[in-house]
């Protein structure tokens, strides 16, 4: 199992890369929050990978950080009726970090706002996911940030929340909490959050 990947970045869009492995060229398939870390093309990059073998095809999918793939695999194994395609579409609306909560706390409505993923999909994601992730995810008592944001979840989820229902788009509004996430400090509110994603 090809479990990571280092080359050169030859080409990349906001959904796969192209990355030069001593002349063998290999087509990752990412979310849109890994392309956003990508370095420049010809830029060396590293990508934690899964790879799904069929019949017909052998895919590869590459990810920013562990818990990025972990996800990812724990979407296309566990869940019913997602796929790859699905899995790869949902990550790149929200990051890890809204997403687990959203699922933790039973959020359906935030769940729902990611194109594709109506409320029977957003309902089957909590019934089958909810329980998973440890206790870094869960609650906002005591909640622990992950390792890819210094907020704990439970705040990073009510800030993509917020913005979204001031007319965001859900990709953007978690891109721009991620983006105030990297500039606040953990005990930050929800109100400063947003007011630095606002400003950003």
């Amino acid at each position: 199992m090809i479990v990571g990947i280092r080359g050169k970045l030859v080409k990349a869009t906001p959904l796969s890369a192209i990355i030069d492995v001593n002349g063998i060229f290999y087509e990752v398939n990412i979310p849109v929050t890994t392309a956003e870390r990508l370095s420049g093309i010809n830029s060396e990059v590293f990508l934690h990978t899964h790879a799904i073998y069929r019949e017909d095809s052998q895919t590869l999918y590459g990810f920013a950080t562990i818990s990025e793939r972990d996800f990812f695999k724990m979407l296309v194994e566990k869940v019913s009726g997602i796929g790859p395609k699905i899995a790869l579409n949902i990550m790149s609306r929200m990051s890890v970090e809204t997403l687990r909560c959203a699922i933790e706390s039973g959020d359906v409505a935030l769940l729902s706002k990611c194109q594709g993923i109506g409320k029977k999909t957003a309902e089957r994601l909590i019934v089958e996911l909810r329980g998973a992730f440890g206790a870094t995810a869960s609650q906002p008592s005591g909640a622990q940030s992950s390792p890819d944001s210094p907020l704990p979840p439970s705040k990073f989820a009510d800030a993509v929340a917020a913005l979204a229902a001031l007319g965001f788009k859900l990709s953007d509004a978690d891109k721009a909490v991620r983006n105030a996430a990297s500039k606040l400090p953990e005990n930050a509110s929800t109100e400063e959050i947003v007011k630095t994603a606002l400003r950003s």
